[in-house]
Protein backbone atom coordinates (compact mmCIF):
# COMPACT_ATOMS: atom_id res chain seq x y z
CA UNK A 1 0.00 0.00 0.00
CA UNK A 2 3.01 2.51 0.73
CA UNK A 3 3.33 2.51 -3.56
CA UNK A 4 0.06 3.56 -3.42
CA UNK A 5 0.36 6.62 -0.92
CA UNK A 6 3.18 8.30 -2.97
CA UNK A 7 1.06 9.49 -5.79
CA UNK A 8 -2.10 11.40 -4.92
CA UNK A 9 -3.71 10.34 -7.67
CA UNK A 10 -3.06 6.85 -7.93
CA UNK A 11 -4.77 7.16 -3.70
CA UNK A 12 -7.48 8.68 -5.56
CA UNK A 13 -7.73 6.14 -8.16
CA UNK A 14 -6.88 3.20 -5.21
CA UNK A 15 -10.15 4.48 -3.47
CA UNK A 16 -12.35 4.96 -6.13
CA UNK A 17 -11.66 1.29 -6.70
CA UNK A 18 -12.90 0.77 -2.90
CA UNK A 19 -15.94 1.98 -3.06
CA UNK A 20 -16.87 0.24 -6.44
CA UNK A 21 -16.20 -2.58 -4.80
CA UNK A 22 -18.10 -1.52 -1.56
CA UNK A 23 -20.98 -0.47 -3.72
CA UNK A 24 -20.95 -3.64 -5.57
CA UNK A 25 -21.73 -5.72 -2.41
CA UNK A 26 -24.25 -3.55 -1.34
CA UNK A 27 -22.91 -1.01 1.04
CA UNK A 28 -24.80 2.24 1.27
CA UNK A 29 -23.12 5.72 0.52
CA UNK A 30 -23.64 6.50 4.50
CA UNK A 31 -21.93 3.26 5.69
CA UNK A 32 -19.09 3.94 3.29
CA UNK A 33 -18.45 7.58 4.75
CA UNK A 34 -18.72 5.68 7.91
CA UNK A 35 -15.93 3.80 6.86
CA UNK A 36 -13.73 5.92 5.81
CA UNK A 37 -14.15 7.93 8.35
CA UNK A 38 -12.46 5.24 10.56
CA UNK A 39 -10.25 5.00 7.98
CA UNK A 40 -9.43 8.27 8.15
CA UNK A 41 -8.60 8.35 12.19
CA UNK A 42 -6.58 5.24 11.42
CA UNK A 43 -4.45 6.74 8.83
CA UNK A 44 -3.95 9.96 10.46
CA UNK A 45 -2.77 8.26 13.93
CA UNK A 46 -0.68 5.56 12.04
CA UNK A 47 0.55 6.77 8.57
CA UNK A 48 2.98 9.49 7.45
CA UNK A 49 2.08 11.79 4.70
CA UNK A 50 4.09 10.60 1.57
CA UNK A 51 2.81 13.77 -0.31
CA UNK A 52 1.81 17.45 -0.10
CA UNK A 53 -1.81 16.53 -0.34
CA UNK A 54 -1.98 13.87 2.31
CA UNK A 55 0.03 16.35 4.64
CA UNK A 56 -2.81 18.81 4.06
CA UNK A 57 -5.58 16.14 4.94
CA UNK A 58 -3.88 15.37 7.51
CA UNK A 59 -3.74 18.55 9.25
CA UNK A 60 -6.89 19.24 8.84
CA UNK A 61 -7.98 15.90 9.90
CA UNK A 62 -5.82 16.47 12.69
CA UNK A 63 -7.80 20.40 13.04
CA UNK A 64 -11.22 19.06 12.84
CA UNK A 65 -13.81 17.58 15.30
CA UNK A 66 -15.98 14.37 14.76
CA UNK A 67 -18.36 16.49 12.37
CA UNK A 68 -15.96 18.18 10.19
CA UNK A 69 -14.11 14.58 9.89
CA UNK A 70 -16.74 13.09 8.67
CA UNK A 71 -17.57 15.72 6.49
CA UNK A 72 -13.64 15.18 4.66
CA UNK A 73 -14.77 11.92 4.60
CA UNK A 74 -17.88 12.81 2.89
CA UNK A 75 -15.84 15.00 0.25
CA UNK A 76 -13.25 12.27 0.07
CA UNK A 77 -15.72 9.75 -1.00
CA UNK A 78 -17.42 12.37 -3.57
CA UNK A 79 -14.03 12.56 -5.10
CA UNK A 80 -12.85 8.82 -5.01
CA UNK A 81 -15.81 8.29 -6.78
CA UNK A 82 -15.14 10.40 -9.55
CA UNK A 83 -11.66 9.36 -9.91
Amino acid sequence: MATVLKSFDKWKSFLGDRVEEAERVGMNDQTIISLATQIGNYLSDKIDPENQEERLLKQMWDAADEQERKSIACVMFKLAKNA
